[in-house]
């Protein structure tokens, strides 16, 4: 990447620490630092919560975490007791006290933004935003992480069943993977294939496979975005991915099917210099075949 570029973030990023008051060891003008005022907000008044899913959301590590609650423990702001049903974990909750303290932080982050934007004017105001939504989207789209899994993972088996929930909805008469050329998602485990999961917060939003077979084109299988997640790049990113790991495994062609149904796919692939050839499977779901020299 560019100088410019990590220039310009690293800018952006002491104006924003500096402008929204996380130099501060009191953040809005509040009894705490900023990490302890974050982590306040997270667990939220919406009743008990996993530490680890908390922690994972935060992206922070265990033991600095730890560190946090003990701290809101002590002024009475949280309540941290075993899982019940494993005491391995820990869950969290809001006392009263914590409850009060996280609705006056909303009030003064409410008053930080309208602080924020008095000073401009209204197109003023609506580049600021706009660019904030676009700025949002972008650095959600670069905390999404790829792992490879075995399909039997419990990442995958999820991102299995959505995929095959969605399509029994979008398709006519239904889509069941059993009556599929890939029935067992076993075909994308190593070394005939492959199967990426990408992750955001540590949850399962999208995943892809891959099939490699001896002597011919590698074979894109299993692409799906979770809903809430689409828009941040992720099919097109999952894409380039495989592409890369067929051309590293000497592919040099990918292969894909695809339903009638699935329109923004299609525009996908064309857009990634997919070309539409004639069927070369008998996918039943299948009424469009494309392939990519890679």
């Amino acid at each position: 990447m560019a100088k410019e570029q990590v220039e310009q973030v690293r800018r952006f990023n002491r104006t924003v620490a500096e402008r929204v008051g996380m130099l501060h060891d009191h953040y809005l003008g509040g009894a705490r630092p900023y990490g302890q005022a974050r982590l306040l907000w997270q667990i939220g008044d919406g009743g008990t919560h996993d530490v680890r899913g908390v922690r994972e959301r935060l992206g922070l590590d265990s033991g600095y975490v730890s560190r946090l609650l003990r701290a809101l423990e002590r002024d009475g702001l949280v309540t941290v007791e075993p899982h019940p049903g494993d005491r391995r974990f820990r869950t969290v909750r809001l006392t009263e006290a914590g409850r009060q303290e996280r609705a006056l932080l909303d009030d003064r982050s409410d008053a930080l933004a309208a602080s924020l934007l008095g000073p401009l004017d209204a197109r003023q105001r609506e580049r600021l935003t706009s660019a904030m939504a676009e700025v949002e989207r972008l650095l959600t789209a670069s905390m999404v992480s790829l792992e490879d899994l075995d399909p039997d993972h419990p990442d995958a088996v999820h991102c299995l069943r959505s995929y095959a929930a969605e399509l029994s909805e979008l398709f006519d008469g239904g889509f069941d993977p059993g009556h599929s050329l890939l029935p067992d998602a076993g075909e994308l485990r190593a070394p005939r294939g492959l199967f990426l999961v990408a992750r955001l917060h540590g949850e399962p939003v999208a995943c892809a496979g891959l099939k490699l077979p001896a002597g011919a084109p590698a074979e894109i299988k299993r692409l799906w975005v979770s809903p809430g997640t689409r828009g941040l790049g992720l099919a097109r990113r999952l894409l380039s991915e495989l592409e890369a790991r067929a051309a590293g495994h000497g592919s040099d062609r990918v292969r894909l099917d695809t339903n009638q149904a699935l329109t923004a796919a299609m525009r996908l692939y064309r857009a990634s210099g997919y070309i539409e050839v004639p069927a070369f499977n008998d996918e039943p779901y299948a009424h469009h075949w494309f392939e990519k020299q890679l």
